[in-house]
């Protein structure tokens, strides 16, 4: 059942579903429209999706742009046009190319702390990022050649297991190397494997990629889309919980608290300054997230409170 309030939902998405389905599955089992998720995963991935439903679903807003932790396989040899196993393929490499690459593990491991810190990344082609008005994939699907502008991303941590040499099912060698990538916000790590098998030439994409986490939230914790269509208790976070996580807490008074959730101003002191912060109210409730300057707040996202009053910035 979810609360009054709404809540956050972690699941762990299967292969073959793709988000839109998660959410629309997640709709049904819930018993409310009012569900979205706080950033995509391709079909081809698994791991952590983060949904939000009801009211809480303003909190979304504040969680897509957290960092994001993947596992991943990389094959180097083979281009694809997704840049993963599920497109048509464009290029196979030189079997003396990938030999030389394999024996040479250094030179693998200094492409690889190229691509590590501020880097410059142009997306996948076969993406949902809009050109002119449309999908990218639309225009790459109608036999379109499309070039994504660059856009500056930061690979926080880029570690790699050891190379190991393989075939693809036609016989050609290849180097799968296993990766775990903590990321920002809008990176693609399609796009990842596919800048390093261009930087040893070789060419490369994704066999494999799991989402381990995003921000504090951990696929540890996370319930199925399965579960939850089964009915099965599937955890689900309290805005509150979700929120003073994130970022720091401001303890209302009651009397604070209602003005605060009509869209008023409250006083509460300059030692409570924070570019975001969680107000609660004596109950526990989130009221709302609030910048603090000079000891006074200003709405950045009000939650419904239990009159039915929206604030400043509510629907």
């Amino acid at each position: 059942m979810l609360p009054a309030h709404g809540g956050i939902l972690l699941l762990d998405k299967s292969e073959g579903w793709t988000s839109h389905d998660a959410v629309a599955k997640s709709r049904r089992a819930l018993g409310t429209r009012k569900v979205g998720h706080a950033g995509t995963l391709d079909p081809m991935a698994t791991g952590l999706l983060v949904l939000g439903a009801g009211p809480a679903t303003r909190l979304l807003t504040h969680l897509v742009g957290l960092d994001k932790t993947y596992r991943t396989t990389i094959r180097l040899g083979v281009t694809t046009v997704t840049d993963d196993r599920e497109g048509d393929t464009t290029a196979v490499a030189n079997a003396a190319d990938v030999a030389a690459v394999l024996a040479d593990p250094d030179r693998i491991a200094a492409a690889v702390r190229e691509l590590t810190g501020d880097i410059l990344q142009s997306p996948s082609a076969v993406s949902a990022i809009k050109v002119d008005g449309q999908r990218a994939y639309d225009r790459v699907r109608a036999g379109e050649t499309v070039e994504l502008k660059q856009r500056p991303v930061t690979i926080h941590a880029f570690d790699i297991g050891e190379p190991r040499a393989a075939e693809t099912a036609e016989g050609a060698p290849v180097i799968d190397i296993d990766a775990t990538v903590r990321c920002s916000t809008g990176t693609y790590i399609r796009a990842l494997a596919r800048d390093l098998g261009a930087a040893l030439g070789l060419g490369g994409h994704l066999t494999a990629l799991r989402r381990d986490a995003v921000g504090p939230f951990d696929v540890a914790d996370a319930g199925t889309i399965e579960q939850l269509v089964a009915g099965e208790n599937v955890r689900i976070l309290d805005p509150a919980t979700v929120a003073t996580t994130l970022f720091p807490t401001l303890q209302l008074d009651a009397q604070q608290a209602v003005d605060l959730g009509h869209g008023k101003r409250v006083t509460v002191g300059e030692e409570h300054d924070a570019k975001l912060a969680a107000a609660l109210a004596p109950d526990g409730r989130l009221i709302g997230l609030v910048v603090v300057k000079g000891g006074r707040t200003f709405v950045a996202t009000n939650f419904p409170t239990p009159d039915g009053v929206k604030g400043g910035s509510g629907e």
